[in-house]
């Protein structure tokens, strides 16, 4: 029997990985192994997305934890080095673009492993941004490359990538909305009771690049942009990125976003209460990709806070508008949202909730 380790290390992996896990083992062909590289490490970034998703603990735990991205990186390498000496895997499967992802990548390629990219193709061409790099040498070395939209193949095409390690699959992340929504949908009535919401009547926020919260001057417009919103909006929930608020706390901007009466800074909360709140959203803004995704399928209108997307598809077919730094705009475009005033839009192809089993026969097929 072929022997296949699944490898998760930060948040967005998980809701990608946990479909393709469940299908491959229904095909009853493989020996999979799951692998925690410990990225993200607590309860909130970790340990909640595995219940949530109904996931199996980790056979392995790494327990890499936090560092630079040259740190984090190599901590990834050196102890992936070590198990897939000890596993001997036929296939390693990594997804997204995550530091574990490229440092998991390079182990495999140097070892003459064959490696499966889950979220192939993507492209934002701005090359400052970590994960684009980290998505490029995962390509490059993979043997499957999986494709959740038609950009994906447009750009492996023009790197050079071989046809035959291509394939058109669809969003494994859809995969996972589609089976848990109705579960997040009931635990809205607690969540709006908890934060003190009314659907469609919110605006849902999350920050976390480096470009716009590391930097004092461009988390300072952020803040302000939420104190001019309180204006039209009558609640902005916040789930704060552990890094955004130690720099809010550094910069002197907490007591500013204490003061807005509008605005709650909550914890990060589990993937089915996040997807709840996706669902029930009058508008999301964010600088996330995956949530470009997301509120695509779940037909959320999306404000991407980002000079560039890795995710045509979602402004082409799907909800989002990529708006940048454009906060004047920023500010049109969420009053119109909070008021049902939307683009219209389409689920991109694919994007069925049948990923995952499409990559578990190409794998029964092909490996």
């Amino acid at each position: 029997m072929k022997r296949i380790l699944f490898v998760v290390g930060a948040r967005p992996n998980f809701m990608k990985v946990a479909p393709v896990l469940e299908a491959v083992k229904k095909s009853g062909k493989f020996e999979c192994t799951l692998v925690h590289t410990g990225q993200h490490y607590d309860a909130n970034m970790s340990d909640v997305f595995f219940r949530d998703l109904d996931m199996p603990q980790p056979d392995r735990f790494l327990g890499v934890g936090s560092g630079s991205h040259a740190e984090q990186t190599a901590k990834v390498m050196i102890e992936m080095e070590k198990l897939l000496g000890e596993e001997k895997p036929d296939l390693v499967m990594v997804a997204g673009d995550v530091n574990s992802t490229l440092a998991t990548a390079l182990v495999a390629a140097k070892g003459g492993i064959r490696l499966a990219h889950i979220e192939s193709g993507l492209r934002s061409f701005d090359r400052n941004m970590p994960e684009e790099i980290n998505r490029i040498v995962a390509d490059e070395f993979s043997d499957f490359c999986f494709v959740t939209e038609p950009s994906g193949l447009k750009n492996l095409e023009h790197e050079g990538i071989e046809n035959k390690k291509v394939f058109f699959v669809g969003n494994t992340m859809i995969d996972s909305v589609q089976k848990y929504l109705p579960n997040a949908r009931e635990r809205f009535p607690q969540l709006a009771k908890k934060y003190n919401i009314e659907g469609k009547k919110y605006a849902l926020v999350t920050l976390h690049r480096p470009s716009n919260v590391d930097d004092m001057a461009s988390l300072s417009r952020f803040v302000e942009l939420f104190e001019r919103m309180e204006a039209f909006t009558p609640r902005i929930l916040f789930p704060v990125h552990p890094r955004t608020r130690k720099r809010l706390e550094e910069f002197g901007l907490a007591e500013r976003t204490a003061q807005n009466t509008t605005l709650a800074l909550i914890d990060p909360v589990g993937y089915l209460d996040f997807l709840a709140l996706q669902d029930q959203a009058g508008v999301v803004l964010t600088d996330s990709g995956g949530i470009q995704e997301e509120t695509t399928a779940l037909g959320t209108p999306c404000i991407t806070l980002r000079e560039n997307t890795e995710r045509p598809v979602t402004v082409e077919q799907g909800t989002n508008e990529l708006l940048g730094l454009n906060f004047d705009r920023v500010l049109e475009d969420t009053r119109r949202a909070l008021r049902g005033n939307w683009k219209s839009h389409a689920v991109p192809d694919l994007w069925d909730g049948h990923a995952a089993q499409r990559i578990a026969k190409i794998l029964e097929e092909r490996l």
